[in-house]
């Protein structure tokens, strides 16, 4: 009986990307304020837990298997994570009706459309290739993928710009407000045909 393939890091985190994409097209390309405001939700929840994350996944992963070079993608992502951190806080604190609404999404997907096109073309390909090479039979990716998974059911899912991309600081921030984070999320509105984002479902 043949194992199901196991997603690997490539996998997750191009599934990530274009869940966001699909939200934030949601919200842009409609004129229903409560679909908006749905959808801005989902994406918020998506985008803050995919963000962390990676900061304590997946940017370890390329300092540890890139050396120096993973080292310098690692840091340029953090930056670049810390801006559309910022920008997703402010999203995130703004009503449907606000006329800022629409243009900060857009504003925040403008970075975030081009950092993960530089994900998913340049810094993910050389982790899978070192991987594929040097860790073929172990499993890392796979694994990585995994490990990606279950981080976003204990993360923030809204922006906390102030805790920093760096482990472990960030990791023991995001224990202290994970749970204000996901409690809230309860009274929050969102898409009636996903699953309720309840962190340990996705």
């Amino acid at each position: 009986m043949a194992t199901a393939k196991r997603s690997t890091v490539t996998d997750a985190l191009v599934k990530d990307h274009r869940e966001l994409e699909a939200h934030y097209n949601e919200v842009v390309n409609s004129t229903d304020p409560d679909h908006q405001e749905r959808y801005g939700n989902q994406f918020t929840w998506e985008l803050a837990r995919h963000s962390v994350a990676e900061e304590l996944i997946i940017y370890p992963a390329f300092e540890q298997y890139l050396g120096s070079k993973g080292h310098d993608i690692a840091e340029k992502d953090r930056k670049e994570h810390h801006e559309v951190k910022e920008q997703l806080k402010k999203f995130q604190g703004l009503k449907v009706k606000d006329p800022a609404y629409i243009p900060t999404l857009k504003s925040l997907w403008a970075n975030l459309k081009q950092h993960i096109k530089e994900e998913e073309e340049e810094d993910i390909p050389q982790l899978e290739k070192v991987l594929s090479t040097e860790h073929q039979h172990t499993g890392v990716s796979e694994s990585l993928a995994t490990k990606f998974g279950r981080t976003k059911a204990f993360v923030p899912s809204r922006s906390h710009p102030s805790a920093g991309e760096h482990p472990p600081f960030e990791t023991v921030m995001g224990l202290l407000t994970a749970p204000i984070d996901h409690i809230a999320d309860i009274f929050r509105k969102f898409p009636d045909k996903t699953v309720s984002p309840n962190p340990s479902t996705k």
